[in-house]
């Protein structure tokens, strides 16, 4: 849902505090901001709309079911695995699941091939995302070879069929770990299911560079509702170059970082500590946060964030009813897959994410520093975004920083 009054408020706050900073010269940072990308005009950027929508869904059918906890998700790479699926489906069957990941209203005869050119499109350019989406299927299941054909055919990775035992999940772990550069390791921390059936694998690497540098980092405190402050690693740059506004309705301050080659972090920092974000998850969709872009207000402030490097396992099994798919997982109907009915059972995902201090630039030297801040020293959301298609590629919740692992 188009949220348009809000939008309207958003940056009012920062404008009056800023205007005699910003008017007469731009803020530093600002020429490397890509064009704003037209949602919903071109295939490339509807399929980008339709899989963040989609990411959008299942992040918060994720943060629902694991409230008040760290939660993180690469949407994409789910999308990816769960359009292979659907190759596989019925008609019947694929006109569900092309509903639950966005694509009914794209009406786009070369879907598969947009897909495949977004993939592409997000894991070059030195973006920092690496993604290994793969089915992997029961031998006893009678498989169909024309299914292992047309998901090579369109995504160039050929669905596999599992030998049993613990070799298949080393077999899956060690191919998630090579097409991400090693960085996502034991995808599976326990063997699949024994029950013959359909398996999904998500993994997804993100390591991003900021635009400006920060100082090294040191720790800080970072508050948590109801409970002590904790103390964790966190990154600090005065004079340090944002787009920011304030949205009254969320309670909330958001705030644009630029990461280089035509990738953002937003960020959603609620103005009270709380763990309660809930507001703000069922505010994002692609269209909301593509308007960010355009109204928020380019400063200066001095930025302070926790690090962020940390590993997150699901299966996203359990979710998929709630994005509407309660009659398809009763009657799955793949029935170009196998011989016999064939069923999906896992939805295993796992993203890693690092993000140092360096960056391509310093922040600006100047004698007056900015009085604004922006402390992200409380639960927040933020989202880690494609500029340049409008895609999102990783989405997070952070309740507390020192929770975080790899």
């Amino acid at each position: 849902m188009k949220r348009t009054t809000p939008l309207l408020l958003l940056g009012l706050v920062v404008l009056v505090v800023v205007q005699a900073q910003t008017e007469d010269e731009p803020a530093a940072g600002e020429d490397e901001q890509a064009e704003p990308v037209e949602l919903f005009t071109t295939p490339a950027t509807k399929m980008a709309a339709a899989t963040s929508d989609f990411g959008y869904n299942l992040f918060r059918a994720l943060a629902s079911q694991q409230d008040g906890a760290n939660v993180f998700l690469a949407p994409i790479g789910v999308s990816a695995v769960l359009t292979q699926l659907a190759l596989g489906a019925s008609e019947r069957a694929q006109r569900q699941l092309f509903r639950a990941l966005r694509y009914h209203t794209l009406q786009d005869p070369q879907l598969h091939n947009t897909l495949r050119d977004l993939l592409t499109s997000v894991k070059t350019g030195n973006k920092g995302l690496s993604t290994a989406s793969r089915i992997y299927l029961a031998r006893r299941l009678r498989l169909k070879q024309e299914f292992f054909t047309a998901v090579e055919q369109q995504y160039g990775i050929r669905p596999k069929a599992l030998q049993g035992g613990s070799r298949d999940t080393k077999d899956i772990n060690d191919w998630v770990a090579s097409e991400t550069g090693n960085k996502v390791q034991r995808l599976l921390a326990k063997p699949l299911p024994k029950n013959p059936g359909v398996n999904a694998v998500a993994g997804a690497y993100f390591k991003g560079k900021w635009v400006t540098a920060f100082a090294p980092q040191s720790l800080q405190n970072f508050q948590q509702e109801g409970k002590a402050p904790v103390r964790v690693p966190m990154m600090q740059q005065e004079n340090y170059p944002i787009k920011m506004g304030v949205d009254s309705d969320l309670s909330c301050t958001i705030a644009q970082i630029l990461l280089q080659n035509q990738v953002s972090m937003f960020v959603f920092l609620p103005q009270e500590v709380t763990s309660n974000l809930t507001a703000l998850e069922e505010t994002l969709t692609a269209e909301f946060v593509q308007d960010l872009g355009s109204t928020l207000h380019a400063t200066h402030v001095t930025l302070t964030m926790p690090v962020l490097k940390f590993s997150y396992a699901a299966d996203l099994l359990t979710l998929l009813p709630d994005l509407g798919l309660t009659d398809w997982l009763a009657d799955q109907d793949l029935e170009k897959i196998a011989a016999q009915p064939a069923k999906l059972v896992t939805v295993n995902h796992k993203v890693v994410m690092e993000m140092a201090a360096d960056g391509d630039q310093s922040a600006p030297a100047t004698s007056a520093t900015s009085h604004l801040t922006y402390h992200m020293d409380r639960p927040f959301l933020f989202l880690i975004r494609d500029d340049a298609s409008g895609a999102l590629l990783l989405i997070g919740r952070v309740i507390n920083p020192k929770d975080l692992t790899i």
